[in-house]
């Protein structure tokens, strides 16, 4: 009995069948195509919010240099508002993040889609199977919080 447990541990682990192969990489095929589409809604997000808050900038600036003309200074709901949208512009950041992770994850899934053809069907008539290489950090973002800095407003 002890001598079948030790064949059995040291045997390879059974292949994978094809059809489960190609149903595998479906799948992270899927979730490679998904990922592409959130970043393509997080870079249009973006490129809104950056624009919202330009025009926003020159708004202000334009009052401001009204009010410097009637006043000695700059009025606090003005300094108030710039500091908002300078706390809004780190939100932002938010975005690069997602975008680095997004990309990191969408080589990740492609390699291991294309390995698990590669492996799981061979070769084809057109030659060897090209795989992409996996990243080789875990992670390309080790930041897991926003917090508000200095930051110059455009």
């Amino acid at each position: 009995m002890l001598a079948n447990a030790q064949e059995s541990s040291t045997l390879p682990p059974p292949a994978l069948s094809v059809l489960a192969a190609t149903e595998l990489q479906d799948h992270l095929l899927v979730a490679h195509n998904d990922l592409e589409r959130l970043q393509r809604l997080l870079d249009d997000a973006s490129q809104a919010l950056m624009q919202h808050f330009t025009y926003a900038s020159e708004h202000m600036d334009a009052v401001l240099v009204q009010v410097r003309e009637a006043t000695a200074g700059e009025p606090d709901p003005i300094r108030q508002a710039r500091q908002t949208l300078a706390h809004a512009i780190t939100a932002l950041q938010f975005q690069d993040m997602a975008t680095q992770l997004i990309a990191h994850t969408n080589k990740r899934l492609r390699n291991c889609a294309d390995r698990l053809a590669r492996d799981a069907m061979g070769d084809d008539e057109e030659g060897v199977a090209v795989v992409e290489e996996a990243p080789l950090r875990p992670n390309p973002v080790t930041q897991d919080e926003m917090d508000a800095g200095s930051i110059e407003l455009f």
